[in-house]
């Protein structure tokens, strides 16, 4: 078992963008030192409440400057929104400058707001996810290499410089549809899957289905890996840490909402109808369901059997932490929380297989 953090970096109006983005930088290399393995880095636009990181990888070069073994992952960078070449030679740069410590996070995107600001067909976002992948990975590993795809066209071209990682940087792809899941096994990724997104008891179907896609493509699914993004704090007990933590967890549901009323109609069709869902989830959701489905919460002992029950259910191989998603409890608390979580947690559930 290892264990990640992932940051979104929500902005509330009385918080200056600056100080987010030097908290963030400082808990890595806090985190570094703790002996977490990856800082999950998310690439989000256009809303500053529920995030002011667009550029995942600058912050992840920033914070490569300062710190020794944490790796750090795109989680994710929306490839529908970029030209697959640049994404190839952004990443292979950062993997350079963090010194091969990059794993390569991607998704096709989700929100509405998203598609409208880049004015990319929303309907199209598979599609071009696909095709972009497949260049990306070819500019990778190939000196020169032609394109005639559906979106993209371009005659024989080299990518400049390859990525320090042979031959290339792990790539892991945001499941958290049932057609990405089944996407991502049939074409032998390892994927991150949310827990906000897919709570349980249907996040362990949902990380089933992944694996049924491996072995129904004769992948091996015991070398594959699934990271699992939970809500987590360990205090000194559930009440103490219900105190923290929920409002700013609370905040980040409203801005759910918020951001999809500002998204407009039309955004739950087709392949998106599971966005409804979470939606709806986060209009009416409270602590004891965001406790029972998506948190590792409460004093040690109960993180960790929560931390089996959730091993137990899915053979995951990372959690990833989210130690403040609303952005609202204070730079102190949350490395408070890292401490605390990877002293008296994390030794008792690392050795899960």
């Amino acid at each position: 078992m290892r264990f990640g953090l992932f940051y979104q970096l929500p902005c509330a109006p009385h918080q200056a963008e600056a100080v987010r983005y030097q908290e963030t930088i400082d808990q890595i290399v806090f985190a570094d030192q703790l002996g977490y393995d990856v800082a999950w880095l998310a690439e989000l636009h256009f809303f500053r409440a529920f995030s002011v990181m667009p550029a995942p990888l600058l912050v992840a070069v920033a914070a490569a400057q300062r710190t020794r073994r944490i790796r750090f992952g795109t989680g994710v960078i929306l490839l529908p929104f970029h030209h697959p070449l640049r994404i190839a030679e952004e990443t292979a740069v950062a993997d350079i400058l963090t010194g091969g410590r990059l794993d390569v996070g991607v998704g096709r995107g989700t929100i509405a707001l998203h598609f409208q600001g880049f004015d990319v067909c929303r309907e199209e976002s598979r599609a071009r996810f696909e095709e972009e992948l497949e260049v990306i990975i070819e500019a990778w590993t190939k000196d020169h290499f032609a394109h005639h795809g559906r979106y993209f066209k371009f005659p024989e071209t080299g990518v400049a410089p390859k990525p320090l990682q042979k031959p290339h940087p792990p790539v892991r792809i945001a499941a958290n549809s049932r057609e990405t899941a089944e996407f991502a096994g049939l074409h032998n990724y390892d994927i991150l899957v949310a827990s906000p997104i897919n709570p349980m008891p249907g996040f362990f179907e949902h990380v089933g289905r992944y694996r049924e896609a491996l072995r129904r493509a004769a992948h091996d699914a015991q070398i594959r890996d699934v990271a699992a993004l939970f809500f987590v704090t360990a205090g000194e007990g559930i009440e103490q840490v219900r105190m923290q933590f929920e409002p700013s967890l609370m905040h980040y549901f409203r801005t759910i909402g918020e951001q999809a009323k500002a998204g407009g109609r039309g955004q739950y069709e087709a392949s998106y109808q599971y966005l409804r869902q979470v939606r709806e989830r986060a209009a009416r959701i409270g602590w004891e369901e965001v406790c029972e489905t998506m948190g590792v919460f409460g004093a040690a002992e109960q993180c960790i059997e929560r931390i089996n029950k959730i091993h137990e259910g899915a053979r995951i191989n990372q959690l990833v932490c989210w130690f403040n998603p609303g952005g609202l409890i204070p730079h102190k608390e949350v490395m408070a929380a890292m401490e605390r979580f990877a002293a008296k947690v994390m030794p008792a559930v690392c050795g899960l297989k």
